[in-house]
């Protein structure tokens, strides 16, 4: 009987410059395999240029998994694993499955009984929330709030009560070209006691972590996020 192949989760640099902080063995098991599922292709072969893939691209072949893949596509995609190969399901940024249409795949991948092999790498929202010095026991993550100030202002207030009431560190992340005007919003509509961080281009070389209150932000500024993507964290109690 042929052997069955496993589905490798792999994480990826969350920006230019971040490939230092990927795992070796990350690294190793990435040289040695020859089919990959992720969102493009074009960023995922110079994510593997910038980690000196040793295999001719000739020889790869990436299946494009993102929001308009019909989802009949999706068993093929598993087809390799069925011959006995592994498949690399590759983030464009962070984790595989998280805040992420890889997690589609990986779902297909367990209702076929296929082994996932999840690899350890750089997670934006637990590397936010360890640097935040919120409460790291109970969070919750709401990936994007609405764009709309009237609503995002709404939303904003109402996930300051949830906080206040379950003593829970609220995540959430923006569009990088809106972040400005969500900081303007933010100290708009929360109050001057709840602590607001900010946790930007997260392991590159621009990285900008910090925590302060409302109040405290409305003195102090806040640095330029245009376009740098990043993830806010509310918490009041």
């Amino acid at each position: 009987m042929m052997p069955i192949g496993q589905l490798i989760l792999i994480p990826a640099p969350l920006g230019e410059g971040g490939e230092n902080v990927m795992p070796a063995y990350v690294l190793a098991e990435i040289h040695q395999l020859r089919f990959l599922i992720a969102e493009r292709a074009k960023t995922a072969r110079a994510y593997l240029k910038s980690v000196s893939y040793p295999i001719p691209f000739s020889e790869l072949e990436i299946f494009e998994l993102n929001k308009r893949t019909p989802i009949e596509e999706l068993p093929q995609m598993l087809e390799p694993i069925r011959q006995g190969h592994n498949i690399g399901l590759l983030s464009e940024a962070g984790c595989p499955g998280v805040a992420d249409p890889g997690a589609v795949i990986v779902e297909l991948a367990h209702r076929e009984g296929i082994t996932i092999a999840p690899l350890v790498g750089p997670s934006s929202i637990l590397l936010a929330l360890m640097g935040s010095g919120m409460n790291g026991q109970r969070f919750c993550f709401h990936g994007y709030l609405s764009p709309k100030k009237p609503e995002l202002s709404r939303q904003l207030k109402k996930l300051e009560q949830e906080s206040g009431q379950l003593d829970q560190t609220q995540l959430f992340i923006e569009t990088p070209y809106r972040n400005q005007s969500f900081m303007e919003t933010a100290l708009q509509s929360l109050q001057g006691k709840t602590r607001l961080g900010i946790a930007a281009d997260l392991t590159l070389p621009t990285e900008y972590i910090r925590t302060l209150t409302v109040q405290q932000w409305k003195k102090s500024g806040w640095p330029n996020l245009h376009k740098r993507p990043a993830i806010f964290l509310i918490y009041a109690r």
